[in-house]
């Protein structure tokens, strides 16, 4: 039996190896550097060109990009009419922002629970919660698997809600055949560097209605209209620009347009070895009783952004704390996604409680993230497995 490295044994690789990472070759680097010599940087040609890519490959028929995914949401969640009064169904295992996004429009989250199997937000959950004031569901792709949107989208049917999908790990999957990006209300993108594909930041919201899209446009870039037909005193000069709402500066630069155009072109190699490193996870850890393997709907061909290793710990003689930190110590450095978002300090302040969401706190005090990103080698991979295995076996030894 190995010594594990936290109690004095020698680790299993020299150089640590993080949970996340981009990728970043010379292709991605001349294309940078071709804008920034350009006429523009911002505000230019290759803004227009992303989003024209991005409807083709989301199939959605408007496309507009901003700074990040955070944005992207606020953004969404204004287009949407969220304000006082308001209700919106939100996962409880997500990052803040698919949350805040509700806040910032003045409206409240309410936690819908999670699928204890897929870890994404349970529609009947969402059934539970509906009320008169219920305005709109936020659902979350987690680890980049597409919810079940056929049942979400006749929820929403049912009581005239509309559907925004945050898709921040989800850019390549599908549901049903047709890509993630054309089957909700609206889509929210991240290109966060851990994300599989990174324009250094940067999001996108995608849409097929033309009134949200337009909208959108406008809030992007301080409530101003060039628009004769959105103005209020309208006029032909060519100078004339007319703020016509509140809106927000979060528009995106065109050398990070270029970025995320080249990224682009790796999409179809990324999604293929994110699976096939996913898969060869799913194989080492398929019949061992100490972990339990997320679930994947027939539905969703899943670009993955996460693997989430799930602790069966009655057969485990630790926590997670203790697991994590052992696993930390073999170089093998993995993450949490996510504290449920009602425990976080400042939503306690506004009244949240524990106990909300069973399956997500069960959860969350279960799982962690480990490696998975196109750079890793078959070797790396291998010294992931093997890490794993180090520790559980040490665990289930002193059990």
């Amino acid at each position: 039996m190995e010594e594990l490295a936290i109690f004095g044994g020698k680790p299993v690789r020299e150089n640590k190896i993080f949970y996340g990472r981009q990728y970043i070759d010379q292709a991605d680097v001349d294309a940078v550097a071709a804008v920034m010599t350009s006429d523009y940087i911002t505000c230019g040609p290759k803004v227009k060109e992303l989003e024209q890519h991005l409807c083709e490959l989301t199939h959605a028929k408007y496309a507009v990009v901003v700074c990040n995914g955070t944005a992207a949401l606020h953004l969404a969640a204004l287009a949407a009419g969220f304000g006082e009064g308001d209700e919106v169904i939100v996962s409880s295992i997500t990052f803040a922002a698919s949350s805040n996004c509700v806040l910032y429009a003045g409206a409240k989250p309410v936690f819908a629970d999670i699928d204890p199997e897929t870890y994404n937000i349970d529609p009947a959950s969402i059934r539970k919660l509906i009320t008169p004031r219920t305005k709109a569901i936020v659902a979350v792709d987690f680890t980049g698997q597409a919810v079940e949107l056929d049942e979400i989208r006749e929820i929403c049917k049912e009581h005239d809600l509309i559907l925004i999908e945050d898709a921040a790990h989800a850019i390549g999957t599908k549901y049903k055949g047709q890509p993630v990006g054309s089957l909700a209300d609206m889509t929210c993108f991240s290109f966060h560097p851990v994300k599989t594909v990174t324009g250094g930041e940067g999001g996108a919201i995608t849409t097929n209605d033309e009134k949200l899209y337009r909208h959108l446009m406008r809030l992007r870039t301080h409530g101003i209209t060039r628009d004769p037909e959105e103005m209020v005193h309208p006029t032909d000069a060519l100078w004339y620009n007319e703020q016509v709402e509140l809106g927000f500066n979060y528009r995106m630069t065109d050398f990070q347009a270029a970025l995320l155009l080249s990224q682009l072109k790796k999409l179809p190699a990324f999604e293929q070895r994110r699976k096939e490193i996913h898969k060869r996870y799913n194989e080492a850890f398929d019949k061992m009783p100490e972990l339990i393997l997320q679930k994947e709907i027939p539905e969703s061909d899943t670009t993955w952004h996460l693997y989430v290793l799930h602790l069966n710990l009655e057969n485990l003689n630790c926590d997670r704390r203790q697991f994590f930190d052992a696993l930390y110590a073999e170089n093998t450095c993995p993450q949490v996604h996510y504290l449920p978002v009602y425990w976080h300090s400042y939503y306690e302040k506004l009244g949240y409680q524990k106990g909300l969401c069973p399956n997500a706190e069960k959860y969350y005090n279960e799982v962690m993230s480990i490696p998975l990103y196109y750079g890793l080698t078959d070797d790396d991979v291998e010294d992931v497995i093997h890490a794993v295995k180090k520790v559980v076996a040490y665990y289930t030894k002193l059990k």
